[in-house]
């Protein structure tokens, strides 16, 4: 009883030092604090697919009716800041090379004829396939334009019925409600992979990590004690930027709390065990820091957040069932949008159980070879 006392003491001091040496530094208060919050405020309106605010060239050769139309049509798009009228097709050729606008459109002389005489008009949408994701929107966006003139045009003209569609889980297409959550998930991964990453290097650059090697600390009560302030500090800034989703922006949440929390702390988990393996084997915190995003960047890439992981070659989605932001993802985004079934939730948690304890056990072993 006396040894597990003393055990536990080792364990609450080692804890409190840790704690202390991230929450007293200013510098360090300020890399665990203020930038997440500041992303998610910044990326939950930056990083949007969505095509605004975008200049579109028009050569107008027809000059008639219904290129008048199509024209007027989209100066009042809300997508469109300006369009912007050429006389020669070199001029519309110049605008795309400079990429000055996304899309041009050449209207030919017989449009508003070929529009009158029934036979409907053709227009040429060049687009700037530099920009291709946005291109592909901004032509979507023009068909639909074109669609609704062409409908008021000859509005008794035998067409197919359009499909009704209907959006489940984000009926407006809120693209704000897809991304919040992930960076949510994105955030929380970056600021518990720095804390940790830095943890043993930091007292390597030090010098106090020689006094860990003379000490009765035992390697267990060492990944605990550099553990515990990491997944406190995570889980702290992860149902911040949950509250923020919910409060700030909005965002309906569905799910389930609690289970998104067990989510969130297996999920810290998992990410701590790979930063104390970062820090196990670098030399400086410089090391550290570039080890971490070296492994979170591409974590993010091929976690599925901006691209679906079906896309990828086979090899790349078995790897993505490796990474924790893979499963959270699953679990955060269907927590807010989706009231995921506890089923459903319970098949993302478990992977997440597996993976922090793998990356702890072998955090573990790396810590323990410092240590001989």
């Amino acid at each position: 009883m006396f040894t597990a006392a003393l055990n536990f003491t080792r364990l609450r001091a080692q804890f409190i030092k840790e704690a202390l040496s991230i929450l007293r530094d200013p510098r360090s208060r300020m890399v665990v604090f203020v930038p997440p919050i500041l992303q998610l405020l910044v990326f939950a309106s930056a990083a949007t697919l969505e095509v605004r605010n975008v200049d579109i060239a028009v050569y107008d050769q027809d000059a008639g009716r219904w290129s008048h139309e199509l024209v007027q049509r989209l100066e009042r798009a809300h997508f469109i800041a300006r369009v912007r009228h050429v006389d020669s097709e070199r001029s519309l050729h110049d605008l795309l090379d400079h990429g000055e606008v996304i899309a041009a459109l050449d209207i030919p002389v017989d449009f508003s004829r070929g529009v009158a005489a029934g036979a409907g008009g053709r227009v040429q949408v060049l687009v700037d396939g530099r920009r291709s994701n946005s291109g592909q929107i901004t032509v979507a966006y023009l068909s639909t334009i074109a669609a609704e003139m062409g409908a008021e045009v000859e509005p008794d003209a035998l067409s197919p019925t359009p499909a009704v569609v209907r959006h489940w889980f984000n009926p407006n297409l809120i693209y704000r409600w897809f991304i919040v959550p992930g960076l949510t998930g994105i955030l929380a991964l970056f600021s518990a992979l720095l804390i940790t990453s830095l943890s043993i290097a930091r007292e390597r650059e030090l010098g106090t990590f020689d006094q860990l090697l003379v000490s009765p600390t035992s390697t267990p009560e060492i990944i605990i004690s550099k553990s515990l302030p990491a997944l406190a500090i995570g889980t702290l800034l992860g149902l911040l930027m949950v509250a923020a989703g919910v409060f700030l922006f909005r965002i309906p949440f569905t799910g389930s709390f609690g289970l998104l929390l067990l989510g969130l702390v297996l999920f810290i988990l998992s990410v701590v065990g790979i930063g104390l393996m970062i820090s196990a084997v670098s030399m400086t915190q410089q090391q550290a820091i570039l080890g971490a995003f070296s492994i979170g960047v591409p974590a993010v890439l091929i976690s599925g957040f901006a691209t679906p992981v079906e896309n990828m070659p086979v090899f790349l989605q078995w790897l993505a069932q490796a990474i924790p932001l893979t499963h959270f993802l699953a679990i955060v985004e269907g927590s807010f949008l989706k009231a995921m079934p506890p089923g459903d939730v319970l098949a993302s948690l478990w992977p997440l159980l597996v993976i922090a304890l793998g990356t702890l056990t072998t955090a573990t072993l790396f810590v323990r070879g410092r240590l001989r």
